[in-house]
């Protein structure tokens, strides 16, 4: 889920839903990009959010974007994932979502010195074969992913508004629908801050983030023991090396404090549990 995409160059992937669709990583220098700027990125794995997408493999990702001069923007990014077929794997193996498909649109401006602020839209979207039919998860164990336990659509609408101010970014996201499968979801709220701070060192960026996901859902049955909240609190520390001609590359450490029982992957294991996490991105 990188992560907001930078306009006017790279977005180092992380996810998020790290990253913006995760929180963005400090872009790389590019020389006069222009309207129009491509990128691609391979990564050792997709976390978005703090949450695995990729079941802790590697992941392609790439994606469009168009920037008027007047601030508004338009765009597309994708990424390879597994999230959703994994959830059902030994149950209902047919079932096929092998990629995210980001679609957003906003408006970025500086509205004082120093002060950006940034307010779109933006659809995450996931082509998924055989998914089975809608139904209320009751409790009790689930055969299924927990985020996938209701069979919900993991399509998501979301609205979002962020301030920049230096080399601080706090930014606020709404889900206009179920968030990501998560059943009874709508009204999710995700808040997170980013710093991205230039060493002025060989074109290293320091990058901290911390976001909270609040998630107003059932919670999903831990077994015989309390429920299961689908909200958490995921962080991640890192830096990016700007290697000049739009070529950057990044490591971090993502972490959540996620409950291993709504976002857990067909071995059993925490999809938010620590990870360390590398890239490259180019962009054109």
């Amino acid at each position: 889920m990188k992560k907001i995409i930078a306009i006017s160059a790279i977005a180092a992937a992380s996810s998020f839903m790290v990253g913006n669709v995760m929180a963005a990583d400090a872009p790389a220098a590019a020389p006069d990009p222009g309207p129009v700027t491509a990128n691609v990125t391979l990564a050792s794995q997709y976390r978005y959010r703090g949450i695995a997408q990729t079941n802790s493999l590697p992941a392609i990702q790439g994606g469009f974007d168009y920037a008027h001069e007047s601030g508004f923007y338009i765009g597309n990014w994708n990424s390879s994932i597994s999230w959703i077929n994994d959830g059902y794997t030994g149950l209902n193996p047919s079932v096929s979502a092998p990629i995210e498909m980001d679609f957003y649109a906003g408006y970025k401006k500086e509205v004082s010195e120093g002060l950006t602020l940034d307010v779109g839209l933006l659809e995450y979207y996931y082509p998924t074969k055989n998914l089975p039919s809608s139904s209320k998860y009751t409790g009790g164990t689930s055969a299924y992913s927990g985020r996938q336990a209701a069979g919900q659509s993991p399509s998501t609408l979301e609205a979002y508004i962020g301030a920049t101010y230096g080399f601080a970014t706090l930014k606020y996201s709404y889900a206009l629908t179920n968030l990501f499968g998560i059943d009874e979801s709508k009204g999710a709220q995700y808040i997170d801050l980013s710093l991205n701070y230039d060493t002025g060192w060989e074109g290293v960026t320091l990058n901290g983030h911390v976001g909270y996901q609040y998630v107003p859902s059932v919670s999903v049955a831990a077994g015989n023991l309390a429920d299961a909240s689908f909200s958490y609190t995921d962080w991640k520390i890192g830096l990016t090396k700007d290697f000049g001609n739009g070529l950057a590359g990044a490591i971090a450490y993502i972490g959540t404090n996620a409950n291993g029982y709504a976002y857990y992957n067909p071995n059993g294991d925490n999809t938010g549990k620590g990870t360390a996490f590398v890239s490259l991105t180019k962009t054109f």
